[in-house]
Order: C-alpha cells, then sequence, then structure tokens
C-alpha cells in the first residue's frame, strides 16, 4: 500500500486562511466558486472565515485525494500567484514560459488572467504534473 499523498498543505491553507476573508485558502483547495464568494463578501462578513478555521483540515483531506501529485508544488505554485501574479511567476514556474513573459509584460494581462488563474491553478498544475510524470 503506497503512503497517502499530500499534495496541499494544512500549514500553508492555515497561512493563507489569515487572508482567507478574501477567499484565498478556498482558491488553494479548489474551491473557486466559494472563492469567489468569499472575496466579494469578506469571507461571508467574516462569519464563513471564522467557520472555515475548523474545516481546513476536511478540505486539505479533499484537495489531497482531489490533485495529482508531481514535480510542481502546489504550495509553490499558489505562493507564487498570491503574492506575485501579475509578475507571470507561477507560469515561468510551471514552465509556460511564453504566458509567463506576457503576464510579466501586462501585469498579469491586466489581472484577468490572474483571476483565471486563482480559478484553475490545481487543474494546471495537476495537468503538469501528469505531463512530467509520462514524458
Amino acid at each position: 500500500m503506497s503512503p497517502e499523498k499530500d499534495t496541499h498543505s494544512k500549514l500553508f491553507g492555515y497561512l493563507l486562511w489569515i487572508f482567507g476573508f478574501l477567499g484565498s485558502h478556498r482558491f488553494y483547495y479548489g474551491k473557486p466558486i466559494t472563492g469567489t464568494i468569499w472575496f466579494f463578501t469578506l469571507g461571508l462578513l467574516f462569519i464563513g472565515w471564522i467557520i472555515d478555521l475548523f474545516l481546513i483540515p476536511a478540505m486539505d483531506r479533499e484537495a489531497d485525494l482531489k490533485f495529482r501529485e508531481g514535480e510542481v508544488s502546489y504550495n509553490i505554485g499558489w505562493l507564487l500567484l498570491t503574492f506575485t501574479g501579475v509578475f507571470g511567476l507561477h507560469r515561468m514556474y510551471m514552465g509556460k514560459w511564453i504566458t509567463g513573459i506576457i503576464y510579466l509584460l501586462t501585469g498579469g494581462l491586466f489581472l484577468v488572467g490572474v483571476l483565471y488563474d486563482f480559478w484553475t491553478l490545481n487543474g494546471q498544475i495537476s495537468e503538469r504534473n501528469q505531463e512530467v510524470k509520462f514524458s
């Protein structure tokens, strides 16, 4: 029996939870719809944000089951997106050099690309890990 995979980190999830009233931890755990709701409602007026303090372990287990582990780290990808998204460093980290440079020159395609990546980064990393595994 193989050891349980750990694609996402509870510690990193809790660090993002500090900014969770903006939905960052929910995006990290692959919940873009509620992440967007948290963003526009300040974590459901902080009530949902406080409840999430207790829900993070379950969200972490769910993400570990849903996403593919591999060479590209979810934690590094999310760290780069969260704090340097407009510079495209998260895309360059995944080997997407052309779009990374486009983000660098256009402020993350005028922030629309950054929002797109908040919605899709987990899937992008999972796909990249699939490609790396079979190449």
